[in-house]
């Protein structure tokens, strides 16, 4: 197994941890907003947003956790159980923020839809129905994953070229040439699945919109025709949101290959690390741009704390 200590740098480990502690408190900002804050009845739409930053959130603090053994090595905590419980439970909410992601976007270009589209008979005021098609997608998705909590194993004291480096004190087993080829074409299938119907459905959005934009052109106000109702400002940020997503995605597969060609490059390995939760850190603030309650709120609680910390410092004086 490549040893990674050359790596451990200062610059490496701050990047990390406060790529994490930003998307932690971000995302914990928008659950407060979403949950506590708004007084009306939750959308479907709304439901998604607020399970996609739960989701977020604790992957980052997952990721946190096994960023520790990464950076600062704590050998006598890790055993094979910690190591498969941690490391499957990342992958089991990092596939659900994939999934949330995709359905999001299909459940938005419906909710956009015009009533002669054939896509208007989908459209349900209960979120129900698309919380089974999460279930379903996320089992589905994850099954492609299983083989993931057999392969990992506790490495304290093994040094084996063969072993695929995932923590100082965790690494997964080689498997067969032919099971390798085998996951690799379905976890390839299930990306580019989950991806083109993600990319499908902001395409159609984007026509929806575009349609839209040229209809209202027409109009003789002019007030009309710059005013967008609050379905189309949540189709934008919802684009604007799951096409971070599909860079971040696509970014994310070119250098995990990339990984492999270069026969597990440490280098390459802190990188996708980076990229992997950079979706997760960010997502929230993407969200909450566009959102003008969140941004009052923010404000807020921000005015409020520079007042606490001038009347201390007034104080002292």
């Amino acid at each position: 197994m490549i040893k990674y200590k050359l790596y451990h740098n200062a610059a490496v480990r701050s990047t990390l941890f406060t790529e994490v502690a930003i998307g932690i408190l971000t995302n914990i900002i928008l659950l407060f907003h979403i949950f506590f804050l708004l007084e009306h009845r939750l959308s479907p739409t709304k439901l998604f947003i607020g399970l996609l930053a739960l989701t977020h959130l604790m992957m980052l603090i997952i990721m946190g956790i096994i960023a520790t053994d990464i950076f600062m090595p704590w050998k006598s905590f890790w055993n094979t159980i910690m190591c498969k419980s941690l490391v499957y439970l990342y992958r089991l909410v990092r596939g659900l923020s994939v999934c949330v992601t995709c359905l999001l976007s299909v459940l938005q270009a419906i909710t956009l839809s015009p009533r002669s589209s054939c896509l208007a008979k989908f459209k349900r005021t209960s979120p129900h129905p698309s919380l089974c098609a999460l279930v379903v997608l996320w089992v589905l998705y994850m099954s492609v994953s299983s083989h993931i909590f057999i392969s990992i194993i506790a490495t304290p004291n093994l040094t084996s070229d063969s072993l695929i480096y995932v923590t100082e004190s965790c690494s997964v087993l080689p498997i067969s040439y032919t099971l390798r080829q085998v996951f690799s074409s379905l976890l390839t299938f299930r990306e580019f699945l989950l991806m083109g119907l993600t990319f499908l459905s902001n395409g159609y959005m984007v026509l929806l919109l575009c349609r839209h934009k040229r209809r209202s052109q027409h109009l003789h106000s002019a007030s009309i025709s710059l005013k967008a109702s609050p379905e189309q400002r949540a189709t934008r940020t919802i684009l604007m949101l799951t096409s971070f997503f599909l860079v971040m995605s696509i970014l994310d597969y070119s250098i995990s290959a990339s990984r492999i060609m270069w026969n597990n490059d440490p280098v390459l390995y802190y990188v996708i690390v980076l990229v992997d939760h950079s979706y997760a850190a960010v997502s929230p603030l993407v969200l909450m741009s566009t959102d003008k309650h969140v941004i009052i709120f923010v404000r807020t609680v921000w005015g409020r704390t520079v007042n606490v910390y001038s009347g201390m410092d007034i104080v002292s004086k």
